[in-house]
């Protein structure tokens, strides 16, 4: 199984603007959802709508990083961090 399956866009901060990632992104049949650099020659059309959701899912990565167990992760087992995970997500819901 590939990490790509079911994946159908990326969406990517500038710094991965470059045409070797989006040739791989291309292959795989993902939409690269990625801002140009501003140095860049040839003009890339991106979903700007799309690329703003990014910045939910990377706020919600910080307010699971505020539980420290999940942070430093204290569980080795997978299911066991799942669980936290899961825990901290129903907490965040809940405020």
């Amino acid at each position: 199984m590939d990490v790509c399956d079911g994946i159908t866009q990326a969406a990517m901060d500038k710094a991965y603007d470059s045409n070797s990632i989006r040739a791989k992104l291309e292959a795989k049949g993902v939409e690269a959802v990625i801002p140009p650099k501003s140095n860049r020659l040839d003009i890339i059309i991106y979903d700007k709508e799309r690329y703003k959701e990014r910045n939910k899912v990377e706020r919600l990565f910080n307010k699971i990083k505020q539980f420290r167990r999940i942070a430093t992760r204290y569980e080795k087992l997978k299911t066991n961090f799942l669980a936290f995970v899961t825990l901290a997500l129903i907490v965040i819901m809940l405020r």
